[in-house]
């Protein structure tokens, strides 16, 4: 348990419902809570830590070979809804692939370009690197905010509201859905930690794409 307390971020906040960090680890080891009950550990300065932190859970949960314990709930921070499962990047990629449709309709990114803009129902401005450009719809990756893409100089375009058309990526948690079903999952890169939910056209192993996109405005 001590290198998972060693992980964490040590502001014994009780933000996450419980009196310390060392409390929360603990019920991260009991299978009491999940990491997303910590909103510190997203932030930039701790987001690494989390695959090192699954990776330990991961042992600890095989070695006690327990079969009676329920698997801990995926909730959002924002919303406090369940989630069935977290959408991670593809093998080597920095965030889920997003599928964007622009409302300006002369837009014309291209491939490499930063882009500037909002998610209709969400209220985070979001930065982009376009992958590809097809018929309309942008494929990109989270490259942002803008911080994270260097807060003086950075190159970019703002293209304005965007609706999110689907994701693409891996299901690093929870269960891996079926073609047709409608699903709530919660993007791994999602700064806000919040649900979102969509209808699955594509399951192949554990990756999926997801379209329909609903951002669950509150």
């Amino acid at each position: 348990m001590k290198d998972i307390i060693d992980l964490l971020p040590g502001f014994n906040c009780g933000e996450c419902g419980l009196r310390q960090c060392r409390d929360f680890a603990a019920a991260l080891v009991n299978n009491e809570t999940e990491l997303t009950c910590c909103p510190h550990l997203y932030k930039d300065r701790f987001i690494s830590n989390i695959k090192s932190i699954e990776k330990i859970l991961y042992g600890l949960k095989n070695s006690q070979n327990d079969t009676h314990k329920e698997p801990a709930r995926i909730k959002g921070i924002i919303d406090g809804l369940e989630a069935d499962f977290i959408l991670a990047p593809l093998l080597d990629e920095t965030s889920c692939r997003e599928y964007l449709h622009p409302f300006d309709h002369e837009t014309k990114p291209k491939v490499d370009e930063v882009l500037r803009y909002r998610p209709m129902g969400c209220p985070i401005t979001h930065f982009a690197r376009v992958l590809d450009v097809d018929k309309g719809i942008i494929t990109v990756h989270m490259v942002g905010p803008l911080h994270r893409i260097g807060d003086k100089g950075a190159q970019y375009r703002d293209i304005g509201l965007c609706m999110i058309i689907g994701f693409d990526g891996i299901v690093i948690k929870g269960r891996v859905p079926d073609v047709s079903e409608t699903v709530k999952f919660l993007p791994e890169h999602c700064m806000m930690q919040k649900v979102h939910s969509g209808v699955v056209v594509h399951s192949e192993g554990k990756r999926v794409r997801i379209e329909s996109i609903d951002l669950k405005v509150w």
